[in-house]
């Protein structure tokens, strides 16, 4: 009778530490192997054959990426990958990384954090097994996405649950679909943009955000007549709280009120546009043409889309877009730095476990 009391004390303290553990999944876009054109063509592949990425019929979308966009803009990527490439080598996986950690350490033994990428490595697939052969009852889905999109955070749920639902016994789940206004989200950026607004003097502010096509805002209306591309951003309300556009343009508003910005020195625009089918507006770089052509002499962007710094927002951002601004007459563009590996991430991060482990 002792041995068997022994054995189920001993079963009972291991079941009862399983059940305390919860895997917190941390997940990013992803990014190439490495910056030459071999990886970059396979990463461009697995990105943009991903049907919420390019949503148009999968024959296609395959000539579209394999015939056209990878072969031709594979070379030229590399190119810009390996101006972004660092020793440690790409900002936003080493950021994730460095987050990985900092995030462990705060968070403690109740927990086991992971970092994934929705493309590439460390993939999904291989993060998910590990979580699954530690047996814990409870997974957490954090994307490094703070406003919701399709082609972004909904894409990660749909790989996330299409893998999960292999599995012969599936943990509860909790997704975290946005944090675009947090707090902290908000603290960090206007904290950083209050850095140099106290050395210079800037007449206009840009908030950039990644650009989708019309057709995505437009599939997320769930009433088909509450999306004009107007005015039906102007408040969050129940019928546009998934709407990327209104969460972008929302968390511009949170900042703007943070930093006391004047009306008419600040805007919302949209970047990166791909293919000639109509994106959210207005364009980035367009407005920045106009800026300059107005007289605007000084600008300091924004990037509150992306967590990390990386190729949109340090290259495209920081320089191309600069570049066209000087040339044009500007004389000073600054951009704020992302969350990166900041400890007010790594805080928000934390914020955002705690209230779904409960």
């Amino acid at each position: 009778m002792e041995i068997v009391k022994t054995q189920n004390t001993q079963a009972s303290v291991t079941t009862s530490h399983n059940k305390m553990k919860t895997g917190v999944l941390i997940v990013n876009l992803g990014t190439p192997d490495s910056p030459n054109t071999p990886d970059v063509r396979k990463y461009l592949r697995e990105f943009l054959m991903d049907g919420r990425v390019i949503d148009i019929p999968v024959a296609f979308r395959w000539m579209l990426v394999n015939l056209i966009i990878a072969p031709f803009r594979s070379p030229k990527s590399a190119k810009t990958y390996q101006e972004l490439w660092e020793d440690r080598g790409s900002p936003l996986k080493f950021y994730g990384e460095d987050v990985e950690g900092m995030l462990q350490k705060e968070l403690g033994e109740e927990f086991e954090v992971k970092l994934a990428m929705r493309y590439q490595s460390p993939s999904l697939d291989v993060v998910l097994e590990q979580f699954r052969n530690s047996g814990y009852q409870k997974i957490i889905v954090i994307p490094f996405f703070p406003q919701y999109a399709s082609a972004t955070t909904g894409s990660v749920y749909e790989k996330v649950m299409k893998i999960v639902s292999q599995w012969q016994i599936i943990p509860e789940i909790k997704f975290v679909n946005t944090y675009y206004d947090h707090p902290k989200f908000i603290e960090h950026f206007t904290a950083a943009a209050r850095k140099y607004m106290a050395s210079h003097e800037y007449d206009y502010f840009i908030f950039s955000y990644h650009g989708v096509p019309e057709r995505q805002i437009r599939k997320g209306d769930c009433t088909g007549k509450t999306c004009n591309f107007g005015s039906c951003c102007d408040t969050i309300h129940s019928f546009n709280q998934y709407c990327y556009r209104a969460q972008c343009h929302e968390t511009t508003r949170l900042m703007v009120k943070e930093l006391g910005l004047k009306e008419g020195t600040y805007l919302t625009t949209f970047q990166s546009r791909l293919g000639r089918d109509p994106w959210i507006q207005p364009y980035t770089e367009d407005t920045i043409k106009r800026l300059a052509k107005e007289g605007k002499k000084s600008v300091l962007a924004f990037s509150p889309a992306f967590v990390s710094d990386c190729l949109e927002t340090t290259i495209e951002v920081g320089e191309e877009y600069k570049e066209v601004f000087e040339e044009l007459g500007g004389e000073h563009w600054q951009l704020v730095e992302s969350l990166n590996n900041s400890p007010i991430w790594v805080e928000l991060l934390k914020d955002l476990v705690t209230k779904n482990s409960k």
